[in-house]
């Protein structure tokens, strides 16, 4: 089972071969003891043979049966608790939406510096307008409109606790051509697009609210959801922990699946969407003929990442956020909230701080992303390509390490480099989306601050959940690879 990418996005473990499973390895050292038993017994019985065979099928058929079962009602719970239990996401939910308004409101202020803290607080009533939820609700339902088309091939996810396969449409790039559709034809109409730039805070929090709506109905749905269709990670018991994590792993309106549709349509392509309205307000507000150079490499740099995502979304059906993770308020919140508002910080920063960039130093950020969206890429794909066919004479090159469940630990490659190439190239992705804001003020490094705190957070995780599943393997893997994301460093 391959790690989340978030940001959201499609991160994944160096590994796999084929989807086998510790259980199968657990049930046979189990059952071997009562088997030899019988086959000793069977060997001076008077009893037909045939009336023996049938007897040691009947009772290891039971003995099966009991013992899948009784692995699987003490795995039902969840035992270990991340982000610091039920008062670290009791807090979460308040620390989030607050970091989100801070960080907006701090933008907006002529000297966004850490010393100007706490900003000065709008009146509550200027927070809230009906038109500006209704425009939100337009643009979610008009997503859920585009996931509902039937274009684009329909794939399988991986097995679930019971063996059962959901289907998948994938069509989040032709949703996102037809978006660009849409919002050109408005453009060609002189619709003011730059509306979203001065009715920002409004639609954070029209998504918040919409966000918080969606949550309390995700756990109240998940209250009556059968055992099996419970997150591994979000059924602790406890009420707060629960609905933060997520109660519900695959919570479907029919055939629609909310958390698969939440975590590419409405936040990515929202984010696409306010890069551009940045980009229009900048030139309006400054009296430009044309963006600026940072502002044209930040929506440029932002924009590839998120066509690279939509068009590899298949890759996402194998990341934790769906494998693992319920959808509760931490995805809800993070794809319709945190994604398109915090994300765009740079460009949000840009149009009321215009920073100027000459053309050498904007090539080198260009080389830095580059560089940084080839390992992202180039690894995301080699572990992919490796999982789907490792005996594919193309990854001849490829050296692994076999594990007890089947499964291969990649040890050459750009996973023989570190153990998450993957996220060290988001990392000097998210760089270079913060270079073209220049050095005056450190908010809109936000981004890629918290992008390594969430990275090495998930990177833990991972490491705890590969020492779990693979034992012996993942130490020789470690000592193959001793460094985790940053090479001599981490």
């Amino acid at each position: 089972k391959p790690s989340e990418n978030n940001t959201r996005r499609y991160n994944g473990e160096p590994d796999s071969t084929e989807k086998n499973d510790t259980s199968c390895i657990i049930l046979e050292q189990k059952l071997k003891p009562d088997l030899e038993i019988e086959r000793v017994l069977e060997q001076y019985s008077l009893r037909p043979r045939k009336e023996e065979k049938k007897k040691e099928e009947i009772y290891s058929e039971k003995k099966i049966f009991e013992t899948i079962k009784t692995i699987e009602k003490a795995s039902a719970k969840t035992k270990e608790l991340e982000f610091g239990g039920r008062i670290g996401t009791f807090m979460l939910i308040f620390f989030l939406p607050a970091t989100v308004f801070y960080l907006l409101l701090m933008c907006k202020q002529d000297d966004p510096s850490l010393m100007n803290f706490p900003p000065p607080l709008p009146a509550l009533e200027s927070l809230w307008e009906a038109r500006v939820f209704g425009v939100f609700l337009l643009w979610f339902f008009l997503q859920a409109l585009f996931y509902l088309l039937p274009i684009g091939k329909v794939v399988e996810g991986l097995p679930l606790s019971n063996g059962r396969k959901l289907q998948y449409r994938i069509n989040g790039f032709y949703a996102f051509m037809l978006t660009a559709a849409a919002i050109g034809t408005l453009l060609y109409f002189q619709f003011e697009l730059h509306y979203l730039y001065d009715h920002f805070m409004q639609f954070a929090v029209s998504a918040a609210a919409f966000s918080v709506g969606l949550s309390i109905y995700l756990y109240i749905r998940s209250l009556k959801a059968p055992e099996e269709e419970l997150a591994p990670g979000g059924n602790s018991g406890y009420f707060v922990y629960d609905f933060f994590t997520g109660h519900e792993l695959n919570p479907r309106i029919g055939s629609f699946d909310l958390k698969y549709f939440c975590e590419l349509r409405p936040g990515l392509i929202g984010w696409v969407v306010i890069n551009l309205a940045m980009l229009l307000a900048e030139m309006k507000i400054h009296n430009q003929s044309m963006p600026s150079l940072s502002m044209i490499l930040v929506n440029s740099f932002q924009l590839l990442y998120v066509v690279d995502a939509l068009w590899n979304e298949e890759a996402i059906l194998t990341t934790m956020d769906i494998t693992h993770d319920g959808f509760g308020f931490m995805l809800a919140f993070g794809d319709l909230v945190w994604v398109p508002f915090v994300y765009s910080l740079q460009a949000f920063y840009l149009v009321g701080h215009p920073t100027a960039i000459s053309w050498p130093v904007a090539a080198a950020i260009t080389i830095l992303n580059c560089v940084g969206y080839y390992v992202f890429r180039s690894a995301n794909s080699q572990k992919n390509n490796f999982r789907r066919n490792p005996a594919d004479p193309k990854l001849a090159y490829l050296k692994f390490i076999p594990t007890a469940t089947g499964k291969g630990l990649l040890v050459t490659g750009w996973w023989g480099f570190v153990r998450h190439p993957n996220y060290l190239g988001d990392i000097i992705m998210a760089l270079a989306w913060s270079l073209p804001c220049g050095f005056n003020h450190i908010l809109p490094y936000f981004y890629v601050i918290y992008f390594i705190c969430l990275l090495v957070h998930r990177e833990a995780r991972d490491e705890h959940h590969c020492k779990q599943k693979y034992g012996l393997a993942w130490e020789r893997y470690c000592q193959r690879v001793p460094y985790r994301i940053f090479p001599y460093i981490y």
